[in-house]
């Protein structure tokens, strides 16, 4: 039984992967699906990836969506190349701003030593 915020809430384990309910066994690896597994295994959809699980006492064979090494490490990497990129195009914002502010004050000293 899951208490909800104010009265208890009676959850059904029947429709729930068996890798949520009880413990597991690792088949096989964190594997790329492939394009039948893509389009008939809903845990495909999430992240591309997944790995084959034996659940202990129901003795079932389920697949369960995961995250690849590789693929986080693209992730990683394009995130990190867009940190790079927006720094470089603030970078150049700073740049020009400075040269306008550096140019109008120049071009204020240039007025007050015409003005004596």
């Amino acid at each position: 039984m899951v208490w909800g915020h104010f009265f208890p809430l009676l959850v059904s384990t029947s429709n729930l992967p068996c890798w949520m309910v009880e413990e597991f066994v690792v088949a096989e690896e964190c594997t790329p699906c492939s394009n039948f597994q893509t389009k008939t295994t809903p845990e495909c959809s999430s992240t591309g990836y997944v790995e084959k699980i034996i659940c202990s006492s129901s003795k079932r064979n389920e697949f369960k969506s995961c995250r690849s090494a590789l693929m986080e490490q693209h992730l990683f990497w394009n995130f990190e190349g867009a940190v790079v990129g927006v720094a470089l195009v603030f970078a150049c914002l700073v740049i020009i701003r400075q040269r306008q502010l550096d140019r109008k004050a120049l071009e204020k000293v240039r007025k007050q030593i015409e003005s004596i």
